[in-house]
Parts: structure tokens; sequence; C-alpha cells
């Protein structure tokens, strides 16, 4: 039978004494089969990218082709991961699901024909593999977006961690069935499976039964869609700071899997099966981290784990280089995977909390374009310092400037805000308008009087209005001072129209509530602040 959210909440509302541990989301039977299309749509992203990678290899022996592999792979998420984003945050996020994971049927099809009619090249190559990034590039977000609703707030981190288990267990699966297919028929039979599994993983998502609810606003414009996010993350001290880390990690740890093929291909009697067992080990690694990062999560504070996960990565990427056998490789491969599983659950977390639902989608597809545009910029950057140096030297210079950097990023870095409550909250009154307008942007305006002696803590708390204004997607904010009246402040609203305006109150949370509370407290009024909506006019000189 079909399931939905209703359902999973209602199964979900008994206390349980496991309810903490790492596997408890998968008691919800929504995302239980939710993840268990993740997981094969990542053993297919596996599968397409090995046999990319490893066909590359025969196609051309360059360092730089090899490592434009990943680049290929991860750049449409950096280019399209915005509108994407925002596609999965205005459109019904089921039916977007399906569509992507068509998409990826399709380019797997035409992988497949054009290796069948020999005609294969490896730009050829590079380009569809980007397009098969473009299917990655879709789903991301919209993943990232529902999970958060399909699990209960305490169980999130433990969802996310299973999510990288279903990531790390297809980074084994997906290369040990890849291997065996173009060991056996040939590289064009593994797009034939990837389509069918992708195909299969469409019929599945069909499944699900989730209840769409436009808004009665409309639907938003893409182009205002993608402006609203944009800010929202650029005003969040807190995501600024998750970007700037995830990035950082990224194009470091990223020469490792970049490289790697040509690491494997350098060892003795390296073939398929040796990058087929790195990758194997690394996911291994990964998922038995994951297993423990709920103990490790009361051990260690969130921004710990990060460093550690991150030294430890670099540490990981040295050893690989150093390697002198498989053996030793492999185990090294475990411990980066296990630093890989860390660094970025704990990240991603912090991502999520960061995040209220109706622009989560967004946030998350900036989140992801970090990750992948770090990723596109490393595989080539240290892709290019292998090809003018070698392999070894490039994974030794990548491993010490990662330590450094997050090391400084660390220190540098801070996110100095406390968590947010980002429950949506129907607390401000919606103003109604006898004749609303259709077009032109509003100024609101709202009065306070104040003691003239609290003006420096007054202004420093309207900072955090302005934030919390064009968070939620305010076209600019002013705060104005009375030249004559000593203690009278106007702040200033710009919206770009009506509707927009009417959606900032879709958009307040108890964060928001708490923070006018804390206005309201320094007006010395008789009566509340007044507050004021204009249109502005477009007046044309005669």
């Amino acid at each position: 039978m079909p399931m939905s959210r209703t359902e999973d909440a209602a199964k979900s509302a008994p206390a349980h004494p496991m309810s903490q541990s790492a596997l408890a989301p998968l008691r919800l039977p929504t995302f239980r089969m939710l993840w268990c299309v993740w997981l094969t749509a990542n053993i297919c992203m596996w599968m397409n990218d090995v046999a990319s990678a490893w066909m590359m290899t025969s196609l051309s022996a360059s360092p730089i082709w090899v490592a434009l592999v990943q680049t290929a792979s991860t750049l449409p998420v950096f280019l399209l991961g915005l509108p994407s984003g925002a596609l999965a945050d205005i459109l019904d996020r089921r039916r977007y699901f399906i569509v992507t994971q068509f998409w990826v049927a399709a380019v797997a099809l035409v992988l497949c024909a054009t290796i069948l009619s020999g005609r294969m090249t490896a730009p050829l190559l590079l380009a569809l593999t980007f397009a098969n990034g473009i299917g990655l590039a879709m789903r991301w977000p919209v993943f990232a977006a529902i999970v958060p609703e399909l699990v209960p707030r305490p169980q999130l981190p433990a969802a996310l961690a299973l999510n990288g288990i279903a990531m790390n267990a297809s980074r084994i699966v997906g290369p040990l069935v890849a291997g065996a297919l173009i060991a056996s028929f040939g590289s064009a039979y593994v797009f034939v499976l990837n389509a069918v599994l992708s195909v299969a993983s469409g019929f599945v998502i069909m499944r699900w039964r989730r209840e769409h609810k436009p808004s009665p606003l409309g639907r938003e414009r893409l182009v205002s869609a993608m402006r609203v996010g944009l800010q929202f993350v650029f005003q969040s001290a807190r995501l600024k700071a998750v970007l700037v880390r995830i990035s950082l990690f990224f194009l470091h740890s990223t020469a490792l899997l970049a490289l790697l093929p040509l690491v494997a291909r350098g060892m003795a009697g390296g073939n398929a099966g040796t990058y087929t067992v790195l990758l194997a080990a690394m996911g291994s690694g990964a998922i038995v981290a994951a297993l423990f990062l709920p103990r490790l999560r009361q051990l260690m504070a969130r921004d710990r784990l990060v460093l550690s996960g991150a030294v430890l990565q670099a540490l990981a990427t040295a050893a690989v280089a150093l390697a002198p056998n498989i053996y030793m490789a492999a185990s090294a491969m475990f411990l980066g995977g296990m630093a890989w599983i860390t660094t970025a659950n704990s990240l991603s977390v912090s991502a999520q909390l960061a995040l209220p639902d109706w622009v989560r989608a967004r946030g998350m597809s900036m989140y992801q374009m970090a990750i992948m545009g770090a990723s596109a910029l490393g595989a080539a950057f240290w892709g290019q310092v292998a090809t003018v140096t070698s392999v070894k030297t490039s994974l030794l210079i990548a491993a010490i400037s990662g330590v450094i950097t997050m090391l400084g990023a660390h220190r540098l870095v801070v996110d100095r805000e406390m968590e947010e409550d980002l429950t949506p909250s129907q607390a401000f009154k919606v103003p109604v308008a006898d004749d609303p307008p259709t077009s032109g942007h509003v100024l609101v305006t709202i009065e306070y009087l104040i003691q003239p002696a609290r003006a420096a803590e007054f202004r420093a708390l309207m900072q955090e209005s302005r934030r919390s204004r064009l968070r939620q997607g305010a076209l600019s904010w002013d705060l104005l001072r009375d030249i004559v009246v000593p203690g009278r402040y106007i702040e200033q609203i710009v919206d770009q129209s009506w509707t927009e305006h009417l959606r900032r109150f879709d958009r307040v949370t108890a964060a928001d509530v708490a923070l006018r509370e804390r206005k309201l407290a320094f007006h010395i009024g008789e009566t509340p602040p007044v507050v004021t909506r204009c249109l502005v006019e477009n007046t044309v000189r005669r």
C-alpha cells in the first residue's frame, strides 16, 4: 500500500527506548522506502562514475583528462544547484524527484548506444558525464529537502547519517557491480543497468503519496525564488560558516578521489579491481563511522568533529600517496572514509538546522553547490598539479594544504550565533487591503520611539532585524533617525510586490516573534509602533 507522511508521524509518535539510535529513522516506512531509492540512485551514480573514469583511462593517458571526469560529474551541481533548489521549493517535490530519475535513465541509454556504436571519444564522454551530472544536480536538493519532513527533528542527525551510509554503501556496491560488468561484458552494460535501476526507482517514488499544498498566494516565480534563496544564505552567519568549511574540505579531499584511478593503475598489478577495492575500503570506513556518529556527537562538539575529520582525511590522503601496496592504501582509504562521513555529516546537520522548511531546498542546493563547486575546482586543480609534478606530489600537497586551511577556518570563521527556533509561526497579523495592488514595490515603515541613551543598543538589535527581513525576502532595508525628534527611529522595508509582502508573513518563525518582542521592549511610546504600507508610484517627469 502507498505510504504517507501522516502514517509515518503516527508510527513515530510512541516513545521508544532506541528512538535516538543510528538506525531509528528506518522504522518509518516512507523514510525507509525513499532511503532505498536514494541508495539505488547513489549506486547508479557510482556505477556511472567508475565506468566513465575507467573508460577515460583507455581513451587518454593524460592525468588532466582523467581528473576532468570528476569535474564533469560535479560541475552541473555547482552551475544548476540554485535553480534546481528553487524548483524543488516551489514545485511538487514528489513529481520533481520522479523526473530526475527518468532523466538519469535517458542519459545512461545514450551512453550505452554511443559506446556500442564505437563513437565514444574523450570530449564526448565528458559531455555525457556532464549530462548525467545534471540529473544529480536536479535530484539532490529535493531529497535533502524532504528528509526533515519524514523524520522527527531529534532523529534528523541519524537520518542524515543514514543518507551518508547510503552514499558510502553505494561507494562499495556501485564500483563492485561496475567492475564485474566491465570485466565480463564491457562498460556499455554498466549504463544499461544504470538505466533500468533509475526507471525502477522512479516507479517506486510514485508509491509515495505526499500531499502537495500549493500556496494560496500562488507559485513563486523562479527568478524571485532564486533571489530570496541567495538572500537567505547571505544573511545567515551560520550557513556562511558552514559553506566556507565544506568548500575548503572538499577542495582538498577531492584530490584523492579524482586521482585514485591513477593511483590504482600505478600500483603493482593495478587494474579496475584495484580501483574498486580502494573505493570499497573508503565506503566501508564511512559506514562504520556513521554507526558510531551518535556516540561521537555526545563526546565531541560539532566544530571539533569537523576539524578532527578534516585532519584525519588529510592524513589518509598522504598515506595513500606514500602507500607501497594495495594493503596499506586500502587501510588508509578506510580511515579516509571514516573522516569523510564525520566531517560531511556534521556540517550537513548544521546546515539543515539553520534552514526553515520554506527555503530548505534552496539552502541545501547552495550547500551542495559549495561541495560540487569545490570538488570540480579541486579535481581540475590537483589533476593539473599531478600533470606538472606527479600524482604522489599532488596528493601530499593537497593533504598539507587541507590541514592548514581547515585550521585557519576553525580559528577565523566562527559562528557566534545561537541556534534559532525556526518553527513556523502565525503570530503576525496578515494585512488586508480593500484594493490590493497587482504591481509595484511596497514600502513598509515602522516608527519607534526609544530612550536616546539606549540608541546604540537599539541600532545593534536592528541589525538583527535587517538580517531577518532580508532572509524573508525583502528587497531592501534601512533604519532612519529623526533629526528633530530625539529617539525617533523609522524601520523601512521595501518588498518587490504586494504578493511578496504577504509571503513574508508565511515565512515568520518563532525566532522572528522573539525578535519582535525584543524590539518592542525598546519602544516607550504610549501606543504601539505605527506601521504604514505604501505603494511606490512610478512618476514620469513631463
